[in-house]
C-alpha cells in the first residue's frame, strides 16, 4: 500500500537506477512513460537516448504538463495509458523499444488538498485522477450499494472491518453529509480500527482504486504490451499494492489474462511464452533510498522481455 510522502517535491522517482538497469536503454529507441507526472524516469530516460531517441509520455493529471522538458524528443499524450495503443499508433511511434509505468500517486497529488487524496487535509471527497472524469469518492461513498462497498474496502484496501465499515457508510449517509473529508471522517470514527492514519489511509487508498478503475485499466495496458514491444523491447511496472503486483506477475508469465483452464482443460496446447522474465523476484528498494524516500518502501518492479 502506498502512503503519503513528506516530500516537498512533486515527486521523487522510485526505484531510478533499477528501472534504468531494467530498460537496459537503446540510444536510438523509442521509449514510453505510461505515468509521467514529475518527470524524474522520463529525464533520466531521455539522457540516456541520443538524438534520433523518442519519449512517449503519458498522464492523465493535466497537472503533469508543467513538468515537461523543452525537448523535441518528447511527446506529451493528456491521457490515461489504458489507450496506449490508440496514441502510439496516432503518433506512429509503433513498435516500440521500452514502457514504464509508475503505479504509485504522487507527492503532489496528495499534497494538493482540492483533489481529495489525502486524510491530513480537508477538501471535497474527490479523488480523481482525470478531473475529466464524472465519478468522485462521494459519489461512491453515496451511492454504492453496502455489498459494493464492502467489496472494494476488502479487496482494494485491505480494511479489517470492512463489512461494519459499508453497513456504516450505508446507516450515516442519510442523515450526514459525506462531501467532504471531515465529514467523512466524523461520520465514521466509531468504527475506526487502531490507528487512525492508517485505517483512513487504507480506506482512501481503496476509494481511489475505484473512482480511477486503477485495476481495470492496468489490466488494459498490459494487453496491449506484446503487439507494442519489438522483440527484445522491455516492460518496466513499479507497483505498490499487492493485487497489482499480482496482476503484473501473472501478465508477464502468461501473457495474456484468458483462463487456460477454460480453453485447454486438459492442458494439450503449450502455452506460447511472450516474455522472457528478468526479474525473477520483484525489485524492492534499497536501504539507502528508503532513508531517502521513505514512500518507495512499498514499491516493487518488475521487468519483462519480449521473446526474439
Amino acid at each position: 500500500m502506498i502512503n503519503e510522502s513528506e516530500h516537498s517535491e512533486y515527486h521523487v522517482p522510485v526505484l531510478l537506477q533499477e528501472v534504468l538497469q531494467g530498460l537496459n536503454i537503446n540510444p536510438n529507441g523509442t521509449y514510453v512513460d505510461c505515468t509521467f507526472g514529475g518527470g524524474g524516469h522520463s529525464r533520466e530516460i531521455l539522457r540516456q537516448l541520443g538524438d534520433n531517441g523518442k519519449l512517449i509520455a503519458f498522464d492523465q493529471d493535466a497537472d503533469a504538463r508543467q513538468n515537461l522538458p523543452d525537448d523535441p524528443r518528447v511527446t506529451f499524450v493528456p491521457h490515461n495509458f489504458r489507450h496506449l495503443q490508440r496514441f502510439l499508433r496516432l503518433h506512429n511511434a509503433i513498435p516500440i523499444d521500452g514502457i514504464l509505468a509508475d503505479l504509485g500517486v504522487s507527492s503532489h497529488q496528495f499534497d494538493e488538498a482540492e483533489r481529495g487524496f489525502s486524510t491530513r487535509f480537508d477538501g471535497d471527497l474527490d479523488m480523481r485522477m482525470d478531473k475529466r472524469q464524472a465519478l468522485t469518492a462521494f459519489d461512491v461513498v453515496n451511492t454504492y450499494s453496502e455489498q459494493q462497498l464492502h467489496k472494494l474496502f476488502e479487496q482494494y484496501g485491505e480494511v479489517t472491518n470492512s463489512k461494519t465499515l459499508a453497513r456504516t457508510i450505508i446507516e450515516k449517509r442519510g442523515t450526514q453529509s459525506m462531501r467532504t473529508i471531515a465529514n467523512f471522517k466524523q461520520a465514521l470514527h466509531s468504527v475506526v480500527k487502531g490507528n487512525p492514519n492508517k485505517y483512513f489511509a487504507q480506506v482512501f487508498q481503496a476509494l481511489r482504486i475505484e473512482v480511477n478503475d486503477e485495476l481495470g485499466a492496468l489490466k488494459d495496458m498490459l494487453q496491449q504490451i506484446p503487439s507494442l514491444l519489438k522483440p527484445g523491447g522491455r516492460a518496466a511496472i513499479i507497483t505498490f499494492h499487492s493485487l497489482e503486483d499480482r496482476i503484473v506477475k501473472n501478465f508477464f508469465r502468461k501473457g495474456s489474462f484468458e483462463d487456460t483452464d477454460l480453453t485447454d482443460p486438459f492442458g494439450n496446447q503449450p502455452a506460447e511464452q511472450v516474455f522472457k522474465i528478468i526479474t525473477k523476484k520483484p525489485v524492492t528498494a534499497s536501504d539507502a533510498e528508503l532513508k531517502r524516500n521513505p514512500r518507495s518502501r512499498s514499491a516493487k518492479l518488475r521487468v519483462a522481455e519480449k521473446f526474439i
